[in-house]
């Protein structure tokens, strides 16, 4: 660092800044309500005012997520409503966030949450008469790097989509929108011009404003202790002045969301952990910076920047984050914590290197404040599966203010109607379960997550902390064999196995967005896939066991699924659970084991909230069980028309169709173990088993498979071999295809709903209408043409769909096909808009009569679009001169 930043640095007053403090103060008025702009002052002094009896819903944290929440319940007419903050109202993170709202984010859902903050703000001002400092200053994202600018380019695909104003500039436009920026090592960068930057606590008095002229009562200096919890359901909330008797819970504590959920009197799960997080403000530069210059964000630094009275705010997030409040802390009121030049010198130095003007600003303050993170670097939001009104709004990472807005508008939709009106799984609370509540195991994550925010990330990244949590029995013999594992709730899953004399260590840090070097790898797994007999461990499933007395078992069932589960013992059905849109809250496959007892396989995230939707359908009786018993089998998959051989030879059971028909399951003797769960799927569309095995006999098993296998060619596969297989068969994942916005017959499974069945299941009459009216949008499978696999960049999700030219939709999943040889995209297209913007009923002839293109990072390549799967598209090509052969990779 130079000797004048030292010496100003040194000099300068350690004051508070005063943007980050409301220029107008406010008090709380003698009855408890908010009442006008002009009253609103806070006074140390001001008399604590009667605490209530009861509401309907509780809001613990008056911050701005806290307030947001209330503001938008208050806008859907719910009344008694309290909202309580045990010190200042906007005296925690809200007092020392950054200001900055940017659309700028990983995931569509919360580039949606960040737009509306941004357009919620920018009216608040006109809607309270409360000033908010909101200023559209745009930002400009900056690629050092050509991954960065590809990331940037697929972030603009995306954003586009939704209508979102952005463009790819070059870095001479760079210096044109903002004086400051050194653009030597540049090669592009992303404009926003929507971007803005507002006062937070001016935002949040604001929210508060117009949430009291709606009736919210806004209690200050008063403490939640717990929440009171009665037969799974939340019944009232005990502070220190007292209990409040509700209905609703919503826990916006933000760095003591985890604390408060652990205080109650059922546990909560609030998976997040708080770091230290630092910018620096500077005095007025010698010009000053005007209010309108754009954000910077430089990720491939690890900084940001935004203009600031003249001056400039900057921060980042650094490589070596400094977590905090582990054994936990209550303190009323987040104080500025102690500065730490030398944690901020890389940050400081890269700030300069970006801005070299700034050599000779001088420094106001070093602010270090906490923020809370999570294990994915997203937020949590939603009812907690455990307790019945108990809702969550917290995690931020270090985005609370692009995403308060939008966030508290969603969740209150969701406590309104029962959902939000977009897709908010990802951010779902239910994602996690009580697994990820270990506070070594979050501190750990988040030491990791923090630096994440800004590291460029190429599809199918892994965390590295927190891993081996939750292991297959099979585990370590996997891994001495080169399996390489990716995680997936928690559980180690193998992707692929690397073959005797790979280069382990480049393999491992191969990062691109182009062709991978595990392509041959998988390649040659999907071709023993389908000669010869590959083996996958997917023991990460969800498993469950619905059992009963009488026939209440099969009752919630038929309720629950929209197949029909009367089916003779030993069948399997695929069927979806529903929801009242017809939407997928589930997608399982189900096996009646017995007339009264049903074994039920999810996905491996649907754990937690498949549970919980199950249970809280379920009615109250003690003669129906549900048990959740994902930890007592391992499930092997036998993929490869050679499976039955290995079975046959195993079993001494002939496996053939003729005697074990598809989709059915058996319990039967392998080798020396009894009682393996048997059944004929694969979960790809290629011929095999699936083999659920009680974890005492896992070993065992997999040991005399691989032994029989060997004369057959058997080898271990991963998933990304799955992932290639199912895709190019055109089957659809939940979590990935479908959620709970997509109804089967938009993806073309109405074979699996039984509308005549004799039991009324959940969104029928949806689907009924839906029937009817006829689907505004289908699943296709596109299968990418003029794309050179080995130069051109891959497409992986999220890639925007044209037809003749115009936006139709977006890819939800893709995979390079090796049967076929061409990229295959999966995803979702809609006819253009009707008289009015009402949706237009999607025919076979708009799929098939359509020129298709798939945008990936900017460039369109040509595609062919079918509603069922090109098993044969191809099979006149000649095959590549360089085919694989099956022996070259499997070690001999």
């Amino acid at each position: 660092m130079c000797s004048c930043v030292r010496s100003s640095r040194a000099l300068s007053p350690v004051l508070l800044p005063r943007l980050l403090l409301p220029q107008t103060g406010y008090r709380l008025a003698s009855r408890g309500l908010w009442t006008s702009p002009q009253c609103l002052t806070v006074s140390g002094d001001s008399q604590l005012l009667p605490l209530p009896s009861q509401a309907r819903v509780v809001i613990c944290g008056g911050g701005i997520v806290g307030t947001s929440v209330a503001y938008h319940l208050a806008k859907l007419g719910w009344t008694d409503i309290v909202l309580l903050e045990q010190g200042r109202l906007g005296a925690g993170t809200t007092r020392l966030c950054a200001g900055i709202v940017s659309v700028a984010k990983p995931i569509s859902i919360e580039c949606q949450m960040a737009n509306y903050s941004n357009s919620l703000y920018q009216q608040l001002e006109e809607e309270t008469g409360v000033k908010t400092g909101y200023v559209k200053t745009g930002s400009l994202c900056l690629a050092q790097n050509q991954d960065r600018f590809i990331s940037l380019k697929r972030l603009a695909s995306r954003l586009k989509v939704m209508g979102i104003s952005c463009n790819i500039i070059k870095p001479k436009e760079v210096a044109k929108l903002h004086p400051l920026i050194n653009i030597h090592d540049l090669v592009g960068a992303l404009h926003l011009p929507g971007d803005a930057v507002v006062s937070p606590p001016e935002v949040n008095h604001a929210l508060a404003v117009a949430a009291a002229g709606q009736g919210v009562q806004i209690l200050e200096r008063t403490s939640v202790q717990q929440v009171l919890v009665q037969k799974g359901q939340v019944m009232a909330v005990e502070t220190d002045r007292g209990s409040i008797e509700c209905e609703y819970f919503v826990n916006c504590a933000g760095q003591w969301a985890y604390e408060l959920g652990q205080a109650s009197e059922t546990k909560v799960s609030v998976p997040l952990h708080g770091c230290e997080h630092f910018y620096l403000l500077t005095k007025p530069l010698q010009e000053p910076l005007s209010p309108s210059a754009p954000v910077v964000i430089d990720m491939d630094g690890r900084i940001y920047a935004r203009p600031w009275q003249g001056g400039l705010l900057s921060g980042g997030f650094e490589k070596n984050p400094k977590p905090i409040f582990t054994e936990g802390r209550n303190q009323l009121e987040i104080q500025n914590m102690q500065e730490d030049w030398d944690h901020f010198e890389p940050m400081l130095s890269a700030l300069l290197r970006r801005m070299p003007g700034l050599e000779s600003a001088e420094i106001h303050q070093l602010v270090n404040c906490p923020e809370s993170f999570t294990p994915d670097m997203r937020c949590l939001m939603g009812e907690t599966p455990g307790v019945s009104g108990y809702y969550v709004l917290a995690g931020m990472n270090s985005s609370g203010l692009a995403f308060a807005g939008g966030a508290g508008k969603y969740l209150a939709e969701w406590m309104s109607y029962g959902y939000p009106t977009a897709n908010v799984w990802p951010l779902d609370i239910k994602r996690f379960g009580n697994l990820q509540s270990s506070r070594t195991f979050l501190r750990h994550r988040v030491m990791e997550v923090m630096p994440l925010l800004y590291e460029l990330k190429v599809p199918r990244w892994d965390f590295q902390t927190g891993r081996q949590l939750r292991t297959s029995p099979l585990y370590d013999r996997l891994d001495t064999q080169g399996a390489r594992w990716m995680e997936k709730h928690g559980f180690e899953r193998p992707k692929y196995f690397v073959p005797p004399g790979k280069d382990l260590l480049s393999l491992d840090q191969s990062k691109t967005f182009y062709k991978p070097d595990w392509f041959d790898i998988v390649g040659a797994e999907v071709k023993c896939c389908k000669e010869a007999v590959c083996v996958i461990d997917m023991s990460s499933f969800t498993k469950f066991e619905l059992t009963s007395t009488g026939d209440q078992s099969l009752e919630v069932l038929q309720h629950l699924c929209a197949n029909d589960l009367d089916v003779p013992v030993g069948h399997i059905v695929h069927t979806g659970m529903l929801n009242e849109r017809g939407g997928y809250e589930n997608d399982c496959s189900v096996v009646r084991l017995s007339k009264n007892s049903f074994f039920i396989v999810s996905p491996t995230d649907q754990q937690v909230h498949c549970w919980s939707w199950i249970k809280k359908h379920m009615p109250n009786d003690p003669h129906l069980h549900l048990e959740d018993v994902s930890w007592k089998y391992t499930a092997l998959n036998l993929i490869g028309p050679r499976a039955m051989d290995v079975l046959a030879e195993l079993s001494y059971v002939s496996m053939t169709p003729d005697h074990f028909p598809s989709m059915f399951c058996k319990e039967m003797s392998v080798g020396y173990a009894n009682g393996i769960r048997v059944m004929s799927m694969t979960h790809t569309g290629e011929p095999g088993f699936m083999l659920y095995i009680p974890i005492e006999y896992a070993l065992h098993v997999y040991n005399e498979v691989m032994s029989v296998g060997q004369k057959y060619g058997i080898r271990n596969a991963g998933y990304y071999a799955l992932r290639s297989l199912r895709i190019e068969k055109f089957f659809a994942f939940w979590g990935q295809d479908l959620d709970a916005f997509t109804t089967p017959l938009e993806c073309g499974r109405e074979f699996r709903v039984k509308f005549d069945k004799d039991t009324d299941f959940l969104g029928r009459e949806s689907l009924l209408q839906q029937r009817q009216d006829g689907v505004s949008r289908r699943f296709v499978m596109l299968v990418l043409e003029d794309h050179d696999t080995e130069l051109d960049l891959w497409p992986w999700w999220g890639e925007p769909i044209y037809r003749n030219g115009l936006l139709a939709g977006t890819t939800t999943s893709s995979a390079y096909s090796y049967t076929l040889e061409r990229h295959v995209c999966l995803g979702f297209v809609s006819p253009p808009p009707g008289p009015e913007g009402l949706p237009t009923p999607i025919t076979p002839d708009f799929i098939n009569r359509g020129d298709y293109e798939v945008d990936i990072a900017g460039q369109r390549y040509p595609a062919k679009a079918k509603l069922y799967p090109f098993s044969s598209l191809f099979t006149q090509q000649k095959r590549r001169k360089d085919d694989m052969e099956l022996s070259n990779l499997q070690g001999k």
